[in-house]
């Protein structure tokens, strides 16, 4: 665990939360609760993380939410969990509660068109297996292929994303190996306000996340919660904390499990 920023050391954070009167753990998944996997329905959790949300979720001290680039639908089944937490999908697009209530915001038609004109000229560029179809986006990978291949791929596709960008509501963003196009209004920041005010201004809140749309959630929670970056390799980052997976991740779910249990 490296410290960013000082304004939340370990000595005095996990005391914190051991006296909170309430508590949320909001977490990334691709890159943060697993690791990156070149077929991406492959992408299940460390080990032992899914033992740790488990144990998180059934002792009832902490509200545990997972939010996500990926559609709910997608996410759940990598994630394993005994108990569905509150899954935030597609950017905050979608909403699955722990009670089982799903929603998900209806998107601008213009938008919607744009989202299906790129759908019918990925199909026809022969790339199977490299884009996916969300409720409210669509992302192409290039992850795993050879540099100078991810290159002609940027090169064919992007501009052509730019320019139903420009003419709809959509925005294109970057993430850890490909881009994806996004309708405009939600991102990962929304569902942490949505979780921030519902909460109110006594909760213990940390969100803990590894890439660029991570750094939306961690502007949203700001002075309001603690910001974690976990990945490999440290970046220029917004984030509180830095925690390289998987060990000092299980490390930090261990501590958090343990700070609540001892709460009065």
């Amino acid at each position: 665990m490296k410290i960013l920023k000082p304004r939340y050391r370990p000595d005095t954070f996990f005391p914190l939360l051991a006296e909170a009167p309430a508590r949320a753990l909001l977490l990334d998944y691709d890159g943060t609760l697993a690791p990156f996997r070149l077929e991406r329905d492959e992408a299940v959790p460390y080990p032992g993380v899914r033992e740790a949300l488990d144990a998180l979720i059934e002792a009832g001290h902490t509200r545990t939410a997972v939010i996500s680039g990926r559609a709910t639908q997608d996410l759940l089944p990598l994630l394993g969990l005994r108990h569905t937490p509150e899954t935030w999908g597609t950017h905050g697009w979608e909403r699955l509660g722990a009670d089982g209530r799903y929603r998900v915001a209806s998107l601008p038609p213009a938008a919607l068109e744009a989202l299906e004109a790129l759908v019918a000229r990925l199909g026809k560029a022969g790339l199977e297996g490299r884009w996916e179809r969300k409720p409210a986006s669509v992302a192409l990978h290039w992850r795993g292929l050879p540099e100078a291949a991810a290159g002609e791929m940027r090169e064919e596709m992007v501009g052509f994303w730019e320019g139903l960008a420009d003419r709809s509501r959509l925005a294109l963003k970057p993430f850890d190996g490909g881009i994806e196009l996004s309708v405009v209004g939600r991102d990962k920041g929304f569902a942490v306000r949505t979780i921030l005010e519902e909460l109110g201004s006594d909760a213990v809140v940390a969100y803990l996340g590894d890439d660029l749309t991570d750094e939306d959630a961690f502007a949203a929670l700001g002075e309001s919660g603690l910001s974690v970056l976990v990945r490999g390799e440290l970046r220029e980052t917004a984030a509180d904390w830095w925690l390289e997976p998987p060990g000092e991740l299980l490390n930090f779910l261990e501590r958090w499990n343990a700070a609540c249990g001892e709460a009065p």
